[in-house]
């Protein structure tokens, strides 16, 4: 069994040691230790393997002698800057009031700039905000005061309590729970060390993961306004695209009075998209629900609980089972993807499906050497589709669709439409390479693969529905 302990050491010699001693009195084995005090000067992580038995009695040691966190501790840091007129002693008022409400100092940045004013920035600790409240209506007296968003500062202005304060940010964007905000720290340092090993400044890469929080929060509620598009197939079969403004596109095919969904989004919107599809299939909560899943990845998987049947490759399949059982998917067995993905996945609220609602309708071929090879086809009432599975090029278990009665292709995340993506969409799309180093296993596969689909197109109009942005509408001429 293993557990990571984010442990408060003390900053003196021998700190480390003594936890060390600890872990090992017990015979349990330390597997990953990492800090850094250049990031925070106390904050310390430890994975450790051993027995439930061992690990419940680590616990009571390390508490003992006060390593580990209190999680009931919501100490966090304003990052205040104050325009002081450039004369001498014009901060001297400011510091005062600052003693007066007895707040410390954890940082303090001012340099002139030909101007008649300085901007002073201070990083105070805090611990209660009704007391920051009454602090800034006090300075605001003395000088014009600007609160800096400081998870979205340029660098970590203190480095004794950040990664509570930057996870504090994030569960409070996202509206996480405390038990999931002790997951996403951990998370989060695996990130920071990760980052760190490469040699790469952490601040780009934990600046995108707030931006990609703020954008996932943004959308919820009366401000997730998804764009619906219904698309005629014949006088029986219609298609419903459905595109959010943060994860993949939901496709709703309706033939013959039978529902079939493609794909399904992020967990994080179960209740907007439970409005929407209530709204498009009104007898939803009735009927038995069926998704076919172009492949294994956050976005597009996080409602598979919401349905009976799950309908996937076997890599896909597999994918899921090993999610289910704790094993972590395909981009998860990436140490370059895994603490990115974990955070997505902590974000968004994630649960994998049980693998009993997991149906597999084409078995691998024993080796795929072609970009896209053939393995079988997939009926669905008037719809008649060949089915082709990727060599990984986006992620192990990809499928693409291809109808050629009807020249419909469904292309999942190797084609799509990059022209037909809403201002939002775009925007939400620029952080995932960053977060993941790109979100594509292997680009250059990938774009054999796209280039394959467009190969294997016949001749006519097409109507091509990747798993973002609009429809695409390709015609192949004789």
């Amino acid at each position: 069994m293993k557990k990571t302990y984010v442990t408060s050491m003390p900053d003196h010699i021998g700190a480390f040691l003594r936890a060390s001693k600890c872990f090992s009195a017990l015979g349990i084995n330390i597997t990953r230790v990492s800090y850094n005090k250049a990031v925070d000067s106390n904050t310390l992580f430890i994975d450790a393997e051993g027995t439930q038995e061992q690990l419940s009695k680590a616990d009571v040691e390390l508490e003992k002698i006060g390593y580990l966190q209190n999680n009931a501790n919501k100490t966090s840091i304003v990052l205040i800057e104050f325009c002081l007129e450039d004369v001498p002693g014009s901060v001297t008022n400011v510091l005062s009031l600052i003693s007066d409400f007895n707040f410390n100092i954890s940082y303090i940045s001012s340099q002139e700039n030909g101007t008649d004013y300085q901007l002073f920035k201070m990083g105070l600790y805090v611990e209660d905000f009704d007391k920051i409240s009454e602090f800034l209506k006090e300075a605001e007296k003395l000088c014009r005061v600007r609160v800096i968003d400081y998870n979205r500062s340029e660098k970590v202005y203190d480095n004794s309590i950040f990664y509570n304060t930057y996870v504090m940010g994030l569960s409070q964007t996202m509206g996480l729970s405390e038990d999931v905000r002790r997951e996403l720290l951990v998370h989060v340092n695996l990130a920071m060390q990760t980052l760190d090993e490469q040699g790469l400044s952490p601040y780009r890469t934990f600046d995108s993961i707030s931006k990609f929080a703020e954008l996932l929060g943004a959308s919820k509620g009366n401000a997730f306004v998804p764009r619906i598009s219904t698309h005629k197939i014949t006088d029986n079969t219609e298609l419903t695209l459905i595109e959010p403004p943060c994860g993949s596109n939901t496709i709703i095919i309706k033939s013959n009075g039978r529902v079939l969904f493609v794909d399904c989004g992020y967990a994080c919107y179960k209740d907007e998209m439970l409005e929407v599809y209530q709204r498009i299939v009104p007898d939803f909560e009735n009927i038995r629900k069926t998704v076919l899943v172009t492949h294994a990845d956050v976005d597009h998987c996080g409602l598979l609980p919401l349905f009976d049947e799950v309908i996937a490759s076997r890599k896909t399949a597999n994918c899921l089972k090993e999610e289910y059982l704790g094993n972590g998917g395909y981009r998860g067995k990436n140490p370059l993807h895994k603490p990115y993905v974990n955070i997505c996945k902590t974000l968004t609220s994630y649960k994998a499906v049980d693998p009993k609602k997991v149906t597999v309708l084409w078995e691998d071929r024993e080796c795929l050497t072609e970009p896209l090879t053939q393995i079988g086809f997939f009926d669905f009432e008037e719809l008649h589709f060949e089915v082709y599975e990727g060599r990984g090029g986006h992620l192990p278990g990809e499928i693409v669709l291809i109808d050629y009665a009807k020249h419909i292709a469904l292309t999942g995340d190797i084609y799509i439409n990059v022209h037909g993506l809403t201002p939002q969409q775009a925007e939400y799309n620029r952080y995932a390479p960053i977060l993941m180093t790109s979100v594509d296993t292997d680009p250059e596969l990938c774009a054999q693969e796209r280039k394959a689909i467009i190969g294997r197109l016949g001749v006519g109009d097409w109507q091509i529905f990747g798993a973002h942005g609009f429809k695409k509408e390709y015609s192949v001429k004789i």
